[in-house]
């Protein structure tokens, strides 16, 4: 042990190299890849509950019987949770115990999201809060522990079910699901877990790749609990791509910050240079070891990774590694039966990723979710692009104004590394700006967020309003839900003529502009993020619950619709990609091309060959097919 300024560091706890000790890399439960360290605790698992629907609590003393038990992480509404109450409750306190011995350094307690408020208190002391549903937050519980080693952990989670002015995405606000919006998700949703970390340890970092200069930038900030002066600190860094060393660099520690770039040696030739480069085809991850040196001795570790990929836009289509490339989407609710927006479990995140490639799309638009950082894991590792997209609030109010933002740069924050999310959506279909077209308030939210978020990451492209009524974006989205191919092929042109000009400036689908005056199409990107819709469901479940924007009434026709559909907007060259609606049904919705136990509705294989435009008998005409 050594002290400085009366700050105790555990010098010389993980040893001067990279590879001692065991790495929670491959645990089911371990919530945060791309900041790993070794030292963690999962407390998911049984805790105590109680509803508190008469707001008589304000201290987990108060609670006077702790009637039921729920399995964390999974909402109270679903059936996983085992309380399976989707009645109207506001106020939900937890509780648990845990064995930690108190040791030197800091103890984190970490929530991966709570919806929507939450209190927290450790061994009765009440160690912090945060607002916000879909976002992490962590609390330094140290100065709380008891000597002991059994620890208490309580929270009060705070959701008002009728509140439509904070983000809340799909969760409906009536008692019943009815329409396209589902159960609420309520209270604890995400991995809860215990770190420990030295008194002086590194907090967070951020990958930016720059594919033109072939390096990385890096930010790297380390906090301490107090104020040290003096203390030498430096930054190993250690980048490599299977047991190819790309980097081994250390760097001094200014003000508690470092800013470096990370340059590489170019390889060449394009297929030197492609074997490290990432996309769905090949998605090649640079893995980062990361150590903060005091006085020569390492006390810090942390694991990363980051990949050298680059999405932007060039004369009407988005560019990937700077060739053109085609997004064949899938739209995502990101629900699952019985536990709601929280995945059941690391293999059903995996089997996810798997069907939709073997759909044949490359990516999915996130919808009105804010997705749990392990499937955002597994579509960088497994390839696979994805639209992050705001949850949203259903008024406009000085409140919600404050809550959206807040939150969207909280959101901006935790995925900004991923390399798998190439575009950043704060506003669907002008959900809580319901009068773009006339009111300058609206409108100046959505341009002020669009700014917003181009100001945070520069490197990704914004759409500030996704499906119409567009006034400040990158790519030009439109939703149409006409089932008619030929309609379509009509609307939106087979060549590059006027006919999708003359659509973006007087056509209508759904009834709205696809852009506001003023702000006229000047030369995005147009993709069509969402149509399709058809419905399907066995007959035997009866009409009762089947909705979609039209209905079928077999898997075959299923199946030779959503063909000729794609096959028809693959025609439409102008269209630089698309995003179909949707991936699997969603309670009411039985729009799926999977049901929601991700059985698929018509076969993998046809359905892999009609994503890509080859689904048809060429008698039908309709067989482009866009490249990459």
């Amino acid at each position: 042990m050594q002290r400085k300024d009366d700050v105790t560091l555990d010098i010389g706890r993980l040893g001067p190299g990279f590879d001692s000790g065991d790495w929670p890399t491959d645990s089911p439960d371990y919530p945060r890849r791309q900041f790993q360290r070794r030292d963690w605790l999962c407390l998911n698992g049984e805790w105590r509950f109680a509803f508190d629907d008469d707001r008589r609590a304000t201290h987990p003393s108060q609670i006077p019987e702790w009637d039921r038990r729920i399995q964390v992480p999974f909402a109270p509404e679903s059936p996983r949770s085992g309380i399976h109450d989707e009645g109207f409750h506001a106020n939900h306190w937890y509780e648990r115990e845990f064995e930690l011995e108190p040791a030197p350094g800091r103890t984190l307690l970490h929530f991966g999201a709570v919806d929507y408020t939450a209190r927290v208190w450790v061994n009765g002391v009440l160690v912090g809060g945060h607002e916000g549903g879909h976002t992490p937050f962590s609390l330094d519980i140290t100065d709380a522990l008891k000597p002991g080693g059994t620890q208490t952990v309580a929270v009060w989670a705070q959701d008002d079910p009728a509140d439509i002015a904070k983000p809340r995405g799909k969760q409906d606000w009536q008692l019943r699901p009815h329409g396209i919006w589902y159960p609420r998700t309520s209270g604890i949703w995400q991995t809860v877990w215990v770190e420990r970390v030295p008194d002086v340890y590194l907090d967070r970092i951020r990958w930016t790749p720059d594919l033109s200069r072939w390096e990385f930038d890096l930010a790297a900030y380390v906090h301490s609990h107090e104020r040290i002066e003096g203390l030498d600190l430096e930054l190993r860094v250690r980048l490599s791509v299977d047991d190819r060393i790309l980097a081994d660099d250390s760097y001094r520690i200014v003000d508690n910050e470092v800013h470096r770039r990370l340059a590489l040696s170019d390889p060449g030739i394009d297929d030197f240079r492609n074997e490290l480069l990432w996309s769905p085809e090949k998605p090649t991850l640079v893995d980062a070891q990361i150590q903060l040196v005091a006085g020569g001795s390492v006390i810090d570790e942390i694991r990363s990774y980051t990949a050298l990929r680059r999405i932007a836009l060039q004369r009407g289509r988005a560019m990937l590694n700077n060739r053109p490339y085609y997004m064949r989407l899938v739209l995502d609710q990101g629900y699952w039966p019985d536990t709601l927006m929280t995945p059941p479990s690391e293999e059903a995140i995996i089997e996810d990723i798997r069907l939709i490639k073997a759909a044949g799309f490359n990516g999915v638009r996130k919808h009105q979710k804010i997705e749990d950082p392990r499937f955002l894991y597994w579509a960088d590792r497994m390839g696979l692009l994805v639209w992050e997209e705001m949850p949203s609030a259903y008024r406009f109010t000085h409140e919600a104004v404050e809550r959206l933002v807040r939150e969207w740069m909280e959101v901006i924050d935790r995925d900004s590394n991923h390399p798998c999310i190439v575009v950043w959506v704060p506003f669907n279909e002008s959900w809580g700006v319901p009068d773009l077209p006339d009111n300058e308030a609206h409108r100046s939210f959505v341009q002020s967020l669009y700014h917003l978020t181009r100001t945070l990451d520069p490197t990704r492209p914004v759409i500030g309003n996704d499906g119409w009524e567009s006034t400040a974006t990158d790519i030009l989205t439109i939703h149409d839900y006409d089932d008619d191919p030929e309609r379509i092929l009509r609307r939106y042109g087979t060549a590059e003529d006027l006919t999708l000009r003359d659509a973006v400036m007087r056509g209508f689908p759904s009834g709205r502009v696809l852009t506001l005056e003023g702000h006229p199409h000047s030369g995005q990107p147009v993709m069509l993020t969402e149509f399709g819709g058809i419905a399907y469901s066995p007959p035997e479940e009866g009409p009762d619950g089947v909705w979609g924007y039209s209905v079928t009434s077999s898997s075959g026709d299923l199946q030779e619709r959503y063909a000729k559909l794609i096959s028809a907007v693959s025609r439409v060259e102008a269209l630089g990609g698309f995003c179909y609606t949707q991936f699997t049904d969603t309670y009411q919705e039985a729009n799926g091309l999977f049901f929601a136990d991700r059985t698929p509705k018509f076969p993998l294989e046809g359905m892999r060959k009609a994503t890509h435009g080859t689904g048809l008998s060429t008698d039908y005409g309709y067989n482009f097919t866009p490249g990459n």
